[in-house]
């Protein structure tokens, strides 16, 4: 059986580790990388002969060292990460004056909990969602209602927006209650990630609890973390991982119990080998986690180009990753979910990177 050409040779010159011009190996290491080849792919068809459309997600995907096979294709950008990647991150002083949108979230926009004039504290609840895809909004600070108005957002939309005069002392709501992964069931772990308004961090802000709900006939079977921030200048989730793991990996365990699977993935491009290292070793003895480092690319990051270098499913058009038994969610938002569980605390901050050439 012959093996497709891209495998070999990509016309774009961009997976330079799997061409066999490049590849600087034994001649009997690179036949043996073919044979695994091709037992993968007569797998992978027997399989599909059978009527199961995901190829089987055992580790017979081409690997040289811990790199995997990515998609054919993408670009190298300059990485501009330089001037960040290397600088802890720092909390910003919140203004005397906070503006909280009630929609920062894909799906409706949340109803005001609150009017001109009421007392708030940091982590109330002061935008109720408005139907299942939507999510619960936060005062990310104590003070005072000022108005309720509609403000200009990035995108141009107008949107409903509280206005909190700030007091400076971050009086906690009362609704802020620790937890243990250990003593909530899968469905209180849901119900927590829900009323902490907690979205997808990747950038597509999409309600995590819609996520965490798949229907009864989509069987999830694999977890992926998303950290392969292949953006150029975005360094804000190599610092995630550098600062925090014991979050990500909490929060991964938590993503698991919901979901009911046993497999999980921490994909983390390989031009970020101190993050690698780093959670590797945190992740040791974690059953059912593995960290991985797929070849840094443009766009390694987005979500079904992730899935397939990882697993080898293609995910259909038009489809969704639960169409092929997987869930992905970005670091970030783990990090979120554990933060939510362990503290109480729902989500109103986050990691943000501040480069460019007029910084």
């Amino acid at each position: 059986m012959l093996l497709p050409f891209h495998v070999f040779y990509d016309i774009m010159n961009t997976d330079h580790w799997i061409c066999f011009n490049n590849l600087k190996r034994p001649w009997l290491l690179r036949v043996i990388f073919v044979l695994q080849g091709c037992h993968f792919f007569n797998k992978a068809s027997r399989v599909s002969r059978q009527g199961d459309k995901r190829p089987s997600l055992r580790r017979e995907v081409f690997c040289l060292g811990n790199k995997i096979l990515p998609f054919a294709g993408g670009i190298h950008p300059p990485h501009s990460k330089h001037s960040t990647e290397g600088k802890k991150v720092e909390v910003c002083k919140a203004p005397d004056i906070v503006r909280i949108p009630l929609k920062q979230h894909v799906g409706a926009p949340c109803d005001p909990l609150v009017k001109p004039g009421d007392r708030v504290k940091w982590g109330q609840k002061i935008g109720q969602p408005q139907g299942y895809v939507s999510a619960a909004v936060h005062s990310s600070v104590s003070g005072t209602v000022q108005s309720i108005e509609e403000a200009e957002q990035p995108d141009g939309s107008r949107v409903e927006t509280v206005v909190i005069q700030n007091d400076g002392k971050d009086i906690p709501d009362h609704s802020i209650r620790p937890g243990t992964l250990e003593s909530l069931s899968a469905e209180e772990l849901r119900s927590i990630v829900m009323e902490a308004g907690i979205v997808g961090m990747g950038g597509a802000a999409f309600p995590t609890h819609v996520k965490l709900s798949p229907p009864p006939e989509r069987k999830i079977d694999t977890v992926i973390l998303n950290g392969s921030e292949s953006e150029p200048f975005l360094t804000c989730d190599n610092r995630l991982m550098l600062e925090h793991p014991e979050d990500i990996l909490y929060g991964c365990k938590v993503i698991m119990k919901i979901l009911g699977v046993s497999s999980a993935f921490i994909a983390i491009e390989d031009i970020m080998p101190e993050a690698i290292r780093i959670l590797s070793s945190k992740a040791e003895g974690e059953k059912g986690i593995q960290v991985i480092g797929p070849g840094a690319k443009y766009p390694q990051g987005a979500e079904k180009q992730l899935i397939y270098a990882i697993t080898g499913r293609q995910v259909p058009s038009g489809g969704l990753p639960m169409d092929v038994g997987t869930v992905v969610h970005n670091v970030g938002t783990a990090a979120a979910i554990a933060h939510a569980v362990r503290t109480g605390e729902p989500l109103t901050q986050r990691i943000v990177t501040v480069s460019g050439g007029a910084v």
